[in-house]
């Protein structure tokens, strides 16, 4: 067991590497099964989440390697479609097999995924939608017996949610599906058209990604392409948060700014200085962050549920009152009671938060309860006067590469040690 130490009270200042994206590598990684020959994907981050993603792709009969930020997959021996428990419950972004392996194989057994507990994530959408391209699903003993008798059919698919993983789930299987396949509400995030965009280096038909419909025609095989990553918008948002709370200044590189353009703009509204290049982005804070009145998460482009956390904790030490309205998951607050314990003031009620800054916080022993929770923590810490120590920090470790790593080279004083 391991666990992060802090020394707070000193600004992040300096140039922050930008990895990739976690919430684009892994369906990635899920879509190279439908793939003839070697699959080649580059700046793959370095993520517990991603090797776990690694071993389901190695247990269907795919032949996987990762050296540095390059992760290589061959998936011609694939000889199996069935996912052991013990695999799926390691990350709840699991359930994205289903497609992927519906697509190649014509059949799928997969138990619920695990993973961050944010509260009920159904997956009755993602069920939905395939039944509609022909896939008839049996519930026994607590796993989904998928299979198409038939073969994939394209079908006109209305979400009722943009939910992201259902709108990866449908483009994985659609793209070998006979047929078009149109998904009405799909989701938009950035994630979606890197996925998109490997797919059609690798032959598939694809258009409207970044839209709310999207349309793919079944094409009869893929090979595998050279594909690179796109960076982590939510890990940028997170170290340009860290610089934020503490006063400091980073540029963060490596970026693509577009794809952050539903943030930047609350850290310009806290009184933050940023100046975009064209794969860089400046932040200079001012000694204390101005309160944000309102921030209420949506589906993108709105203001992400990821990214709540982490300006909640950059909120705690702002002048004035902070009002987060919660619309995504129902249990995403839960960072809310280790921010307490360093001193913040934070009233919770249903979906909404009230945060009243105050002028500091003090370092205290806290818990990662899921990714963003930590995440927040970290920054939190970094701010707070005294020692601070972040426990359970395995769910920090599935969405940032080496983040202790990536903060003390920007002066923070954040260790990794033996719990």
């Amino acid at each position: 067991m391991q666990k992060l130490a802090i020394s707070g009270g000193v600004p992040v200042e300096g140039d922050i590497p930008l990895n990739g994206a976690k919430n684009s590598a892994l369906p990635i990684l899920a879509g190279s099964l439908l793939c003839k020959g070697e699959t080649v994907l580059e700046n793959c981050p370095r993520l517990t989440d991603v090797y776990a993603a690694m071993r389901i792709l190695t247990h269907t009969g795919c032949c996987c390697a990762i050296k540095e930020h390059t992760v290589s997959v061959c998936a011609d021996g694939v000889c199996c479609s069935e996912i052991p428990e013990a695999l799926m419950q390691e990350m709840r972004s699991s359930i994205v097999f289903l497609g992927a392996l519906l697509g190649r194989t014509g059949s799928c057994s997969v138990c619920y995924p695990g993973g961050c507990e944010l509260g009920p994530r159904p997956i009755d959408i993602h069920l939905d939608a395939l039944r509609k391209m022909g896939v008839r699903i049996l519930r026994r003993d607590g796993r989904l017996e998928c299979t198409a008798p038939c073969g994939l059919k394209g079908a006109c698919v209305h979400l009722r949610f943009p939910s992201v993983g259902a709108t990866e789930n449908v483009i994985l299987a659609a793209v070998l599906a006979k047929g078009e396949t149109i998904i009405h509400n799909a989701a938009r995030e950035p994630e979606i058209c890197d996925l998109a965009h490997f797919l059609r280096g690798c032959g598939a038909f694809i258009r409207g990604d970044g839209e709310s419909t999207i349309r793919i025609k079944g094409t009869d095989e893929l090979n595998g392409c050279v594909h690179r990553i796109m960076p982590d918008r939510i890990a940028g948002i997170t170290y340009l948060t860290a610089a934020a709370a503490t006063g400091g200044a980073v540029r963060l590189c490596g970026t693509q700014n577009a794809c952050m353009e539903n943030v930047l703009p609350v850290l310009e509204q806290a009184g933050c200085r940023i100046e975009r290049a064209s794969d860089d982005i400046y932040l200079s804070a001012p000694s204390r962050l101005r309160a944000v009145p309102r921030l209420r998460t949506m589906p993108h482009p709105g203001f992400p549920t990821d990214v709540q956390p982490i300006i909640m904790a950059a909120m705690t030490v702002a002048e004035g009152v902070s009002v987060f309205e919660e619309n995504i998951f129902e249990c995403r607050y839960r960072h809310a009671d280790g921010l307490v314990q360093m001193g913040a003031d934070i009233c919770v009620s249903g979906r909404t938060a009230v945060v009243s800054g105050v002028k500091e916080l003090s370092g205290a022993h806290v818990n990662a309860t899921d990714l963003r929770s930590g995440a927040a923590l970290v920054i939190a810490g970094l701010a707070a006067h005294g020692e601070t120590e972040v426990r359970q920090i395995h769910h920090i470790d599935r969405g940032y590469e080496e983040i202790e790593k990536r903060l003390s080279a920007a002066g923070a004083r954040i260790r990794r040690v033996a719990q």
